[in-house]
C-alpha cells in the first residue's frame, strides 16, 4: 500500500472549519397531528436543520421547518435530544427562533460574520441534515449576490446569497459559513425541477438574520407595514391579465376597510380594487408592492393609486402593523 502522505492545505482547512462549526449545528425534528382517512388521528413528522445562536439555548432555523409543529425536538452534535419551544417567527424572512427547554454547559453558539462584503467566487460551506443524514458538509462558492428570494407571504428577502454548495431537503435552516468559520447566511431554498440540488441554492444573508433574530427573541414577531388585505395570487392575476395587486379580501377593521377598499365579489364575478402604484411608484405585482412598503414606516400616511373598473383614483391610507 502506497502511503497517503499529508492532506492538501485546502483539505486541512475544510476539515478544520467543519470540526469547529459542526458542534453549533443541530438537527430539528417536528411532529404535527393531522386527520387521516376516516377521521383517524395521524402524526406527521418533519425534519430540518438549525444552529445555536447563544448560550441561553436559542436556535435559529427557517420558519417553514417548524411552522405548525406541535412538538419540536432538537438533536445536538453530542447526540442528545432536547425538546424545544417556539419563540417567534417572521414569515416575511422565513426565519424562526426556538429555545431548548433545558440548556447544557457545552452549548457552542456559531460565530457570526457579515454579508455586506461577500464576493462572487468566494468559497462557502453548508452544514445540515439533508434527507435525514446528519452532519453533512457540502462546499461551493458564492454564485451570485443580491438575489430576490420570494417567501410565502409575497414578500421577498432582498440581498439573498446564491450558492452552488449542494442544498437539499433537510438542509433548510442550516448555516452557510465562510472559510473563517463564520455564519454568512441561512440556507433556505433551492431551484430544482426534481426537488433535489441542481447547484442553485439560496441563503438569507446574515445581515438580515442579525436584524431579525434579536427582535424575534425579544418580542416574537417582526413589525410589518401594510394596510390589511389578502391579495389574489400573482399567478392567477397574471392569467386574468390584470397588472397590479388585486385585492381578494379586505380584513375587517383594517386601514384598508377604513379607506373604503373592496375585494372581489365572487357572487357577481367582478373584481374589486387593484393597487397599481404606491407613492407614484408603479406596482406590477405583490413583489413591487412589498418592496415599496418596506421603505415606509408603520403609522405613516401613504398615497395609493387604485383602479376600480375602468377608473384610477388616488387614496390616502395609514400603514398598520400586519405582523
Amino acid at each position: 500500500v502506497t502511503p497517503r502522505g499529508s492532506l492538501a492545505e485546502f483539505e486541512q482547512t475544510t476539515i478544520s472549519i467543519f470540526e469547529a462549526a459542526a458542534p453549533s449545528v443541530v438537527y430539528i425534528f417536528t411532529e404535527n397531528a393531522m386527520n387521516g382517512f376516516f377521521g383517524a388521528q395521524q402524526t406527521r413528522q418533519g425534519a430540518g436543520s438549525g444552529f445555536l445562536w447563544d448560550r441561553q439555548g436559542h436556535v435559529v432555523t427557517n420558519l417553514h421547518v417548524i411552522e405548525g409543529a406541535q412538538r419540536i425536538q432538537v438533536r445536538l452534535d453530542s447526540g442528545k435530544a432536547i425538546d424545544a419551544t417556539f419563540v417567534g417567527g417572521s414569515p416575511g424572512h422565513d426565519l424562526a427562533v426556538i429555545r431548548l427547554r433545558r440548556t447544557l454547559p457545552d452549548i457552542q453558539p456559531i460565530p457570526i460574520g457579515t454579508s455586506d462584503n461577500l464576493q462572487v467566487g468566494q468559497a462557502v460551506l453548508a452544514i445540515g441534515n439533508p434527507f435525514g443524514l446528519a452532519r453533512t458538509l457540502t462546499t461551493g462558492v458564492v454564485s451570485a449576490l443580491n438575489r430576490r428570494l420570494p417567501t410565502a407571504t409575497g414578500r421577498e428577502v432582498v440581498g439573498a446569497i446564491q450558492t452552488d454548495a449542494s442544498i437539499n431537503p433537510g438542509n433548510s435552516g442550516g448555516p452557510l459559513i465562510d472559510t473563517a468559520g463564520r455564519l454568512i447566511g441561512v440556507n433556505t431554498a433551492i431551484i430544482s425541477r426534481s426537488g433535489s440540488s441542481a447547484g442553485i441554492g439560496f441563503a438569507v444573508p446574515v445581515d438580515v438574520v442579525n436584524e431579525v433574530v434579536p427582535q424575534l427573541i425579544s418580542r416574537g414577531t417582526i413589525p410589518r407595514p401594510g394596510i390589511g388585505f389578502i391579495p389574489l395570487d400573482d399567478e392567477i392575476a397574471a392569467r386574468l391579465g390584470v397588472p397590479g395587486v388585486v385585492i381578494d379580501q379586505v380584513v375587517p377593521g383594517s386601514e384598508a376597510q377604513r379607506a373604503g377598499l373592496i375585494g372581489i365579489d365572487y357572487r357577481r364575478r367582478t373584481l374589486g380594487d387593484v393597487i397599481v402604484a404606491v407613492e407614484d411608484m408603479p406596482v406590477e405585482d405583490m413583489g413591487d408592492y412589498v418592496r415599496a412598503l418596506d421603505e415606509l414606516q408603520i403609522g405613516q400616511s401613504i398615497r395609493l393609486q387604485i383602479r376600480r373598473a375602468n377608473t384610477v383614483r388616488e387614496i390616502v391610507v395609514t400603514l398598520m402593523d400586519i405582523s
